[in-house]
């Protein structure tokens, strides 16, 4: 492997040359720069970045610590970071958790190892100690998508309770009074807040307690699929069904078409975060939509920004507006139908 003394001697300048080149610090000529390049091609050398790290105390690294790659929010999500990363010179290192606590930490010890300036986290679940973790070695840190309580740390997150309070009030607005929310997991800040806000337009409508069908679970297909099947056996059934998540969705879907429901006819199924139409989810789901590569991409700008320390003082969080788009997957609750002509 050749090495930067073989390149010195091949364009036949001093080590230190070829190290201003390679870092493009300190003055060298067109004519040397452009033998040392050369050199550097001929030879196929490729400098040594741990070297450079060491030396300099930064691998231009960021870590980016998701819950589940699979989903094409997070998908969507890590081409905004990547492509912020990107524009400012800097890799990204991508790790999927699969919401396990115990794969974030190993996760975590193996990153701050290897020295990443910096994290882009996702936690397996709502609470501080992953945050101190990473913070007691003294690397920045910028939390995606949930609230930490008890962490004073930047987060960049969509308006969870908001949008859940907008898409509730739409099915309320069809006349549906038995809504089953299918959220997350309880210990995770956007199931909490989307039950919160799928509560907050229920009370404000004046429909009684008794008439919440609030179910925790996982944010993946089979938890919406097990999740839907426990609200479906209620008594009486909902008539709209409210998955917390994409996957719960399509899980949720798959429990109404093996029970002989259509959607929306007899149940209207509403979801948080988009579905892509690779899915091909027949009818297309009415949701709330997050801007997750605005997500990605402004996580990515305030960490860098602590990275460079242009951004100082308190910690910062910035809750990204979410928007409601109305597609056929929900229609008036039954009982509201105007019977067939005959």
């Amino acid at each position: 492997m050749p090495t930067i003394r073989d390149v010195a001697e091949r364009a036949g300048v001093a080590p230190i040359t070829v190290s201003r080149v390679i870092n493009n610090s300190g003055y060298v000529s067109e004519e040397t720069r452009a033998r040392v390049e050369a050199a550097i091609a001929e030879l196929q050398y490729v400098p040594n970045s741990l070297a450079r790290s060491l030396r300099f105390k930064r691998t231009d690294t960021l870590a980016l610590v998701l819950t589940d790659i699979t989903n094409p929010f997070w998908t969507t999500v890590a081409r905004g970071v990547e492509d912020a990363a990107s524009s400012q010179g800097f890799n990204v290192i991508l790790c999927n958790t699969d919401e396990s606590e115990g794969k974030q930490e190993k996760y975590l010890n193996v990153l701050l190892q290897k020295r990443v300036d910096g994290f882009l986290l996702v936690p397996a679940r709502s609470t501080p100690e992953p945050i101190w973790q990473i913070q007691s070695q003294g690397v920045p840190v910028v939390v995606l998508d949930r609230r930490i309580p008890d962490a004073q740390v930047d987060i960049v997150r969509g308006d969870s309770e908001g949008g859940a309070y907008e898409l509730t009030r739409l099915l309320i607005s069809m006349g549906h009074r038995r809504i089953a929310m299918l959220s997350g997991p309880a210990e995770v800040s956007t199931a909490a807040d989307r039950v919160a806000g799928y509560r907050r337009a229920l009370r404000e409508a004046g429909l009684p307690k008794d008439l919440e069908l609030a179910y925790y679970g996982e944010y993946t297909q089979e938890g919406g699929y097990r999740l839907a099947q426990r609200a479906l056996a209620a008594s009486p059934p909902p008539t709209a069904l409210f998955a917390a998540n994409n996957f719960i969705a399509i899980g949720a879907l798959r429990a109404l078409r093996e029970a002989g429901l259509r959607v929306p006819d007899d149940v209207s199924l509403v979801s948080f975060d988009e579905i892509p139409p690779a899915f091909a989810i027949d009818p297309f789901l009415t949701v709330v939509c997050q801007p997750a590569y605005e997500m990605g991409q402004e996580a990515t700008k305030l960490l860098l920004s602590r990275l460079s320390e242009e951004e100082s003082g308190e910690p910062r969080e910035i809750v990204l507006p979410v928007k409601v788009i109305v597609r056929k997957s929900c229609g008036p609750a039954p009982s509201k139908r105007r019977p067939e002509s005959v």
